[in-house]
């Protein structure tokens, strides 16, 4: 028997309420512990997610209880505008998604950033643009003229996913075109279960903002995130926990990407990362030996290898570990100096963050000194 357009909208309203409600009950939500840097708050972020308003299968107010439960901070739904699989059942109207979860986003203390994924074919591909007014404006056949659109509302966007076709893997003309007029400022380094290491090194050469997002459409059935576990985010380096203070940290290459257990980023926000995680404390001298305790304040894993002069082969701290380090000091009261490189902090493909630890003093208990980059 044909159902009426009325009732397979009841029947798949009623489906969508009651997988909400499943996943609500007895939600708590994990905090995850990644420090603050330099006076700017490390909010955790998830910038590509789709709904049913797309080719996602959840309705928009399970994104935010997602969310919420795994410890993020902002967010947006980007749903795209030019795809609906779903259309026979879920009017097309872009800015619903937005409208129908920014209650609760509010009510659960997520920033919710309204948003909208750009569908081209390949290349030039997909695109995402947030920070939106009014989506519709966006909904036009040229790519050019979806742009300046979403220009002209002081958007941010970013290119999606670069490699996901290998057969149309590189960059093109167009996207010379997108850079030089100022559209593209960001690209998607990671996406879902997927690093891109040429497109790090793009990232690198052209100065765009570095971004790591889960692009996911099924519900999330993660439990608890876990240094390895967890869905890629895009650590946002902001003034505040405020959407003007995302977007000008977006807009500032303010970012890095945390995907299993790697932290992909910028040099200097690694760098300060390193430093906010990292506490030498427990000093002791003891003529040619030096012991002191290292600790990780985070919840990251820390995988250290030592480049050159003394100290271990290589030290593994995992998040909120404490390790007992002994080191052969040599003669005299010099600081001793140890030169690692931090293997899973990625400043560029293969390449991990070079760092040095200085211990100093002859010391005895509860003093501490600084670990920090050369």
């Amino acid at each position: 028997m044909k159902r009426s357009k009325h009732v397979r909208l009841m029947i798949l309203g009623t489906a969508v309420v009651l997988l909400s409600a499943s996943m609500v009950l007895g939600q708590v939500r994990q905090e995850i512990r990644i420090p603050d840097i330099r006076g700017y708050r490390t909010l955790k972020c998830d910038f590509h997610q789709h709904t049913v308003f797309s080719d996602g299968n959840v309705w928009p107010t399970v994104r935010v209880d997602e969310a919420w439960r795994e410890g993020l901070d902002a967010i947006a739904i980007t749903d795209h505008i030019e795809y609906h699989p779903h259309k026979q059942d879920v009017p097309t109207n872009h800015n619903r998604p937005y409208e129908i979860a920014l209650p609760l986003a509010k009510e659960r203390g997520i920033l919710l950033i309204k948003g909208a994924e750009i569908t081209r074919d390949t290349p030039p591909g997909h695109f995402n643009a947030l920070f939106l007014d009014d989506i519709n404006p966006l909904d036009t056949k040229e790519l050019l003229d979806a742009m300046a659109a979403a220009d002209e509302q002081g958007a941010f966007i970013w290119w999606n996913h670069p490699d996901w076709k290998p057969q149309f893997k590189g960059w093109f003309d167009i996207h010379t075109t997108l850079y030089e007029k100022k559209y593209m400022r960001g690209i998607e380094v990671v996406n879902g279960s997927s690093y891109y290491p040429d497109v790090q090194r793009w990232a690198i050469e052209k100065n765009l903002t570095f971004m790591g997002n889960s692009d996911i459409h099924a519900p999330s059935l993660l439990e608890r995130s876990t240094p390895e576990k967890h869905r890629p985010m895009t650590l946002a380096f902001a003034r505040d926990k405020s959407i003007p203070a995302v977007k000008e940290a977006l807009e500032a290459g303010r970012t890095a990407v945390w995907f299993e257990n790697r932290i992909i980023g910028p040099q200097a926000h690694l760098e300060a990362l390193f430093e906010a995680m990292v506490r030498i404390t427990d000093i002791e001298r003891d003529g040619k030996v030096v012991r002191f305790v290292l600790r990780n304040v985070s919840d990251l894993t820390l995988e250290l290898q030592r480049a050159g002069g003394p100290g271990p082969k290589e030290l593994v701290l995992p998040g909120e570990a404490v390790m007992r380090v002994k080191v052969n000091a040599g003669d005299g009261e010099k600081p001793v100096e140890m030169s690692y490189v931090v293997k899973n902090f990625v400043i560029a493909p293969d390449e991990g963050l070079p760092v040095g630890l200085t211990i100093a003093g002859q010391f005895t208990g509860n003093v501490q000194a600084e670990a920090v980059a050369p």
